[in-house]
């Protein structure tokens, strides 16, 4: 096992990992595996209508960032209540100045 060395910013210890394997600094003999009995899922399964040209919309652009349909529409939903988070946050700032 090597020696990890000690680090000046953030920046330099990305480079340094960009180059290096942490497995080269891990001591083996100590790995055990972590269990976690009582951990729940952190999603919910909901029923959803959609229209279907909406759902082969988000398909095919899925398809074009090579990502599962669900997948696209968790990232697609979730831009866009960032999106609305930002845009009530500027409102109600711009009211109380």
């Amino acid at each position: 096992m090597k020696k990890l060395p000690k680090f000046k910013s953030e920046d330099e210890e990305r480079k340094f990992w960009a180059k290096h394997s942490p497995l080269d600094y891990i001591d083996r003999k100590n790995i055990h595996p972590a269990v976690f009995p009582n951990l729940k899922p952190s999603s919910r399964t909901i029923s959803l209508r959609l229209p279907e040209a909406l759902v082969e919309s988000i398909k095919v652009l899925a398809n074009r960032k090579d990502v599962p349909y669900q997948s696209m529409l968790k990232m697609l939903l979730a831009e866009k209540v960032r999106e609305e988070f930002s845009i009530s946050k500027k409102h109600t700032s711009a009211g109380t100045s």
